[in-house]
């Protein structure tokens, strides 16, 4: 596991026209300054003595300490974490409400057995190594097993694959550079259900300085190595932009016994969210049921009326894609939205949306395997008994969930399920919507979203051809 601190230096055309240049300390200490005068940068700028940057920062936190938490949100701070688990890295998603970011994407790039974290770094028992060493062995080895079955189902009958005649007609080396491309996007898509959640994938996250330290605070304080080890290293990269702020970067034991409290609540009701979701699915999964509240805003409460559904309308009718502004009826609306088995593959992209809250209870369910994306006339029976051997592996973490082993995530699947559920405002949903139904969508997650969008539309039908709902064709 690696930790690197990118610092932002000032473009050329910057330079040249001569704008202030900070670090994130003093750019958060010059803005800290704003709340004592308003004299203007200009003048802040040229009182700062270049040649001791850590007086010009004290001088100002004098008056103004990082104890007033929004002073460390004006400083920016980029971090390039390398080699962590694909469990560690969904948590750094589901903490981080304001982050930009990327993560390796598990579409578009094979992973191998290479790749994945050592059980010592994972605090995997001693007791359990062994086993888990050998699942996921396996579970590499049936990864492999189903990228050849989906790549010889795209190349038998490339029409399988969705891609239009034009593409499949280009004889040309670039024209078959796209096709490959698109068959490899493809064949992911459909095999990654079997990738170890301990495999190892890179992110990079960009936020302010003040989430670095409440992300921190969450990983010293949790009950998992990995977690701990994550913590400490982007601590050490931390002292290098915000020296100051590092001294609030520690373990709590509020934090930890919130987090006790989570994973005894989840322990808890094992059996409950199990009972909720026994809907039988394709073999070895359970069918998502997919569900949407709606809370408007209260016209008993409110000055501001909301009309039906002529405001609901109005509010979409001037929009030309995805990415443009909203009415208010619906910045007002607040939905929570969500599906009682979603598989971690999907959660991990659904989790990234930074509006609002999402929950996922980490109960181990059943396990999605792709069987419903293989046609009809093609004999499945491969496929079928590496779903149970999923399946198998899902159960088995579950078991573990049950006696009380903190790593038990650690034995779960891309394919293993869990509920889901997010909680925002009615254009944040929306637009996740249109974003995850569009070009170049992940069919799975494109189903999960039309299913809540039939609901909303059964609440609102007018809006149906106002909103942007793609057919996730291929890119």
């Amino acid at each position: 596991m690696k930790v690197t601190h990118a610092p932002i230096v000032p473009s050329e055309a910057a330079k040249a026209a001569n704008r202030p240049c900070f670090t994130p300390e003093l750019l958060a200490a010059s803005g800290a300054r704003y709340s004592r005068n308003n004299s203007g940068i200009e003048e802040i700028y040229s009182n700062i003595d270049f040649n001791n940057l850590d007086k010009s920062v004290d001088g100002i936190f004098k008056m103004v300490d990082y104890g007033h938490q929004s002073i460390a949100d004006m400083a920016p701070v980029a971090m390039f974490m390398d080699d962590i688990s694909i469990y560690l890295a969904y948590h750094l998603w589901s903490m981080c409400a304001v982050v930009g970011g990327q993560e390796s994407s598990t579409r578009y790039i094979k992973i191998d057995i290479e790749g994945v974290v050592n059980p010592d770094e994972l605090g995997i028992p001693e007791n359990l190594q062994a086993t888990w060493k050998q699942n996921v062995l396996d579970g590499f080895a049936k990864y492999q097993q189903a990228v050849d079955f989906w790549d010889g189902l795209g190349k038998a009958d490339p029409k399988i694959m969705r891609i239009s005649e034009k593409v499949l007609e280009d004889t040309s080396e670039k024209g078959q550079k796209v096709i490959d491309r698109m068959r490899r996007n493809y064949v992911f898509d459909r095999a990654r259900y079997f990738l170890p959640i301990g495999a190892a994938t890179n992110v990079m996250m960009v936020m302010p300085a003040r989430e670095w330290v409440k992300l921190i605070n969450d990983l010293l304080s949790s009950s998992l190595l990995e977690f701990n080890t994550l913590g400490n290293l982007i601590r050490d990269e931390l002292t290098l932009v915000t020296p100051r702020l590092v001294k609030h970067a520690v373990a709590t034991d509020s934090t930890k016994n919130v987090l006790d409290d989570e994973f005894e609540w989840i322990r808890a009701n094992i059996d409950g969210v199990l009972g909720r979701c026994l809907n039988e699915g394709e073999p070895c999964s359970i069918a998502p049921v997919a569900n949407l509240e709606i809370n408007y805003p209260s016209n008993q409460r409110s000055h501001f009326f909301l009309r039906f559904p002529e405001d609901i309308v109005a509010g979409l009718k001037h929009r030309t894609n995805r990415y443009s502004r909203f009415g208010s009826a619906l910045r007002r609306t607040m939905v929570r939205f969500g599906w009682d088995a979603v598989a971690m593959a999907e959660i991990r992209d659904l989790n990234r949306h930074r509006t609002g809250e999402k929950y996922c209870p980490l109960i181990p369910l059943g396990f999605y395997a792709a069987l419903d994306q293989i046609p009809e006339h093609i004999d499945d029976s491969e496929m079928v008994t590496l779903a149970e051997w999923g399946l198998a592996r899902t159960k088995d973490a579950r078991e573990n969930l049950r006696d009380g082993v903190r790593t038990y995530m650690y034995d779960t699947l891309l394919g293993s399920q869990f509920p889901f559920e997010h909680l925002t405002t009615a254009n944040h949903f929306i637009y996740e919507a249109e974003l995850r139904t569009g070009l170049g969508a992940h069919y799975r997650y494109a189903k999960h979203l039309r299913d809540v969008l039939k609901i909303w539309y059964s609440h609102h039908p007018e809006t149906q051809g106002l909103i942007f709902e793609g057919g996730a064709e291929p890119e």
